[in-house]
């Protein structure tokens, strides 16, 4: 595409944030909606485009876990079309004045919440993000340049119609939404170098695409480089809610990165809990162990784990075992090895949940809960933009008020500084 140009879209992108900026709320929400009954309405058409990037998938040889992420149903049009509704029900950030204060002096300091201006999303697969990041974008005032990968050129281009649609028909700027048409590598690497017009980047995909971006731009990224979540059974663990949160934790969508990757069994319980874990694990999805030495006997077939698999992020019907002496060892394991995604520990023991709490600082921490409601939707943000495992403005899922800074304002009546 010869004469596409990744600098003049910015350019435009950073004109449509200030337009973004001062949309109000009924405006937004007015967008919003009607983009989620126009993405309804031409469901086939975009079901038609998915079908090219799923077949065009299958014959590249993309992995299981990039279809499943990759594929659009009837079902999946309709998350898509209620996601963006539940972010028109969500309170706008934009505006708020929190922490007013009243100084000696008279003056009154508070601070406003802000839009950050120009997201550039960069992300595999999931066409879903198309649709959900630019909506949590248009209500929180930013403008967004999306650059989708190639497997889902053809869903991302029949959704930003949509898009553009609707913004033409509401006489608002279709560059507060920017869809990168140009699926080459040198694209991401122009786009990367655009830091006079882009605030923010947010990476989501695989680890390699992450760590591409994280060391090759000039414009700050939000990380999350993969989901190595852990599930801890203590001691003082329900036996019946840690089978039931495992399974569900490992194979209801083994493809995301909320799922467990590995489980840490407390020694005083393992030989009650291992048992029951394997015939679970099993009979759910015929999930594949590495497991320890102290427990790799009470799984048939299971491969004996090594210091890898206590590190990978498998998004498959696969799972790493290990028997830990004491809850101390549990945490120096975790500690380890985490992602700072999400940490799990299954107990009935109200001192050391809080203590598993306070020791783990991993972006989701949960008791006697599974790991699949670290997700944006299932906290009440709405839609999530990512998830961020580094510890600057946001950490975890990203809502709404993760896509706005704050900036200090101050009223007075004549006061001078002296």
């Amino acid at each position: 595409m010869t004469d596409f140009n990744i600098a003049t879209m910015a350019q435009k992108a950073k004109q449509a944030s200030r337009v973004a900026a001062q949309l109000n709320s009924s405006e937004k929400n007015a967008l919003l909606n009607d983009i989620a009954t126009a993405i309804e309405n031409n469901s086939d058409a975009i079901i038609k485009e998915n079908s090219k990037d799923i077949a065009a998938g299958r014959e590249k040889g993309l992995s299981q876990a990039m279809l499943d992420r990759l594929v659009l149903t009837d079902k999946g049009i309709k998350d898509m079309s209620s996601a963006i509704r539940e972010i028109v029900a969500l309170t706008d950030p934009v505006g708020d004045i929190d922490k007013l204060s009243l100084r000696p002096n008279g003056i009154q300091v508070g601070k406003m919440r802000i839009p950050l201006g120009v997201i550039a999303m960069i992300y595999e697969a999931r066409p879903n993000v198309t649709a959900e990041a630019a909506a949590l974008c248009i209500k929180s005032g930013n403008a967004v340049i999306l650059r989708g990968g190639s497997e889902a050129i053809h869903s991302n281009l029949a959704i930003a119609h949509c898009l553009h649609q609707v913004l033409t028909t509401h006489n608002v700027d279709e560059h507060i939404v920017s869809v990168i048409p140009d699926t080459s590598r040198s694209v991401i690497e122009q786009l990367l170098q655009q830091s006079d017009t882009i605030d923010l980047v947010i990476p989501r995909g695989g680890e390699g695409l992450i760590r591409y971006v994280s060391e090759n731009s000039r414009i700050p990224v939000i990380q999350h480089y993969k989901g190595v979540c852990h599930l801890y059974i203590d001691k003082y663990a329900d036996l019946d809610k840690a089978i039931n949160i495992l399974v569900n934790g490992k194979t209801q969508k083994p493809s995301a990165c909320n799922a467990f990757e590995t489980v840490l069994v407390h020694s005083d319980i393992s030989e009650r809990f291992l048992p029951l874990a394997a015939k679970a694990l099993n009979d759910a999805a015929q999930v594949k162990v590495h497991a320890c030495q102290n427990s790799v006997g009470f799984f048939p077939n299971a491969e004996l784990a090594t210091e890898e698999d206590y590190q990978a992020e498998y998004l498959a019907q696969e799972i790493a075992v290990k028997v830990v002496s004491s809850f101390d060892t549990a945490i120096s394991h975790i500690n380890q090895f985490t992602s700072d995604h999400t940490e799990v520990i299954i107990s009935q023991d109200i001192s050391r949940s809080q203590k598993f709490i306070r020791q783990i600082n991993s972006s989701v921490v949960m008791v006697n809960a599974s790991s699949r409601f670290s997700d944006g939707n299932q906290l009440g943000l709405g839609s999530e933009i990512g998830i961020s495992t580094s510890k600057l403005h946001a950490y975890g899922p990203m809502g709404l008020e993760a896509l706005t800074t704050e900036k200090f304002v101050v009223f007075g009546d004549g006061q001078v500084r002296l």
